[in-house]
């Protein structure tokens, strides 16, 4: 991991989740004004002195509304992918550890999963429970953890003959602790490069299920909430979804080089670039 601060896209990625982090953490004293304030005679107006990024509907401030829709940002994907890990590593790891029944009933699980696109499924989910960000969660849990429990389970029977784990069953080791103190750490690089890789992704479908009205709650601020807002007023207040549109791009691709870097870092055949 060293060398990933090296990388020019690492640098990049770093710097980004750094700044996302610190946006969401100092929103409240960044932002200008509270989210929930409105300003109706500056309604729709363009970059100014008493809106820095414009106004938006009913004259919300713009600025606000993104800072603080990183803060939605983070917690949504953060709460997803740390949810969707635990999940699938634990199971995928009793799976591929245990074999037999149970590892042919969660991988039959995670097939008929996999066979619908997560987005559909997250729709449907919060379209049925309403918005909410717990329902986000939960939405984006739900088959996020599939890809986890997959790669967790070919960690595990890759790494269940080994030598070290024969030693630990001949040392009276029980099979809880040969699964959790000996085999899951061993495959915690391939885990940490799926945890980088997934964050993106919940992000932009956080943003998406905003987007569509499913997502945060009305009056919630929100990248994708503030995109949708703005395309009703593209011809004549384009700043309204330019901005979150542009932090939104920003924060995936940012995470996208974190993520790549990351994984080369703890590629040990990558190749010196």
């Amino acid at each position: 991991m060293s060398s990933l601060p090296h990388t020019w896209g690492g640098r990049f990625g770093l710097g980004v989740a750094v700044l996302l982090v610190l946006t969401a953490l100092l929103a409240p004293v960044l932002s200008p004004y509270a989210p929930e304030a409105i300003d109706l005679a500056s309604e729709l107006a363009p970059p100014g002195p008493g809106h820095l990024l414009g106004a938006g509907e009913n004259g919300i401030d713009v600025l606000t509304h993104v800072l603080h829709g990183a803060r939605v940002s983070l917690v949504v994907a953060l709460f997803a992918v740390v949810l969707s890990a635990l999940v699938g590593v634990t199971l995928g790891g009793l799976a591929g550890y245990a074999g037999g029944w149970l590892d042919e009933v969660l991988m039959r699980t995670v097939d008929v999963l996999l066979a619908f696109p997560g987005i559909l499924l997250a729709i449907f989910i919060t379209s049925v429970l309403g918005p909410s960000l717990i329902n986000v969660v939960f939405a984006l849990s739900f088959t996020g953890w599939t890809g986890y429990a997959r790669l967790a389970r070919g960690q595990v029977l890759t790494l269940r003959e080994r030598d070290y784990v024969q030693a630990a069953r001949a040392l009276g080791s029980s099979d809880a602790r040969i699964l959790f103190r000996h085999l899951l750490p061993n495959a915690a690089g391939p885990l940490l490069i799926q945890v980088t890789s997934a964050f993106p992704g919940a992000i932009l479908a956080e943003a998406s299920l905003s987007f569509l009205g499913l997502g945060a709650p009305p009056g919630t601020a929100s990248w994708g909430a503030l995109v949708d807002q703005g395309t009703q007023y593209l011809l004549v207040a384009p700043h309204v979804a330019l901005f979150p549109g542009l932090a939104l791009a920003l924060t995936v691709l940012g995470f996208n080089f974190l993520g790549d870097a990351v994984r080369d870092a703890l590629d040990p055949k990558r190749t010196e670039r």
